[in-house]
């Protein structure tokens, strides 16, 4: 059965009480939650904010996000790739999102800051003016990627070939322009 809550304030014990599939949540807060493997199908979050929680696993078939927070948060292995398309924005903070998947997902002027996207996959994903501040992207996945403006100026460990990405006015920093020649395999220094 649908729920639809607003301006509320959620903790673990909140959480056992609640099915997430086809419910509505705006401007709600969830602290210090272990959501992991939950399953959010059709579930919809308008300004939402998630600290500290694990998000680890969650299902997100058709689940919409718009202008939602993470900070602090485990998101291991999410397929934000079957997010609902319409109005798709977040911000992340001091998330872990390896494994992650936004295979196909436009997510325009995205904010990572100080993030681990080890072995997160970015392919044909529209990532125009994100900004990777302080992120790790370690074995990131960046193929058929628009990066248009992207800012990996404070990135580091990734690896970006420039032949199969879009990456017209991107920054990058002096020190990480080898990890946009790592495909020629050759030495630099």
């Amino acid at each position: 059965m649908k729920q639809t809550y607003s301006d509320k304030i959620f903790t673990q014990a909140d959480i056992e009480k609640i099915l997430f599939q086809e419910s509505e949540f705006e401007n709600c807060t969830f602290n210090h939650c272990d959501l992991s493997n939950n399953d959010f199908t059709d579930a919809i979050f308008i300004e939402c904010t998630f600290t500290d929680c694990n998000l680890s696993l969650v299902k997100l078939q058709n689940t919409t996000f718009r202008d939602v927070q993470f900070t602090g948060c485990k998101m291991l292995a999410l397929m934000f790739s079957d997010c609902s398309k319409f109005g798709i924005s977040f911000k992340f903070n001091s998330c872990t999102l390896n494994h992650s998947s936004f295979y196909q997902t436009k997510i325009n002027k995205i904010i990572f800051e100080n993030c681990q996207l080890h072995e997160t996959d970015f392919t044909d994903c529209n990532a125009t003016g994100a900004i990777f501040k302080d992120c790790d992207l370690l074995n990131a996945k960046f193929e058929n990627t628009i990066l248009e403006k992207a800012d990996f100026r404070h990135a580091i460990n990734y690896s970006i070939n420039p032949e199969l990405n879009k990456i017209k006015k991107a920054k990058f920093s002096l020190a990480g322009v080898a990890g946009l020649l790592r495909k020629y395999n050759i030495i630099i220094g």
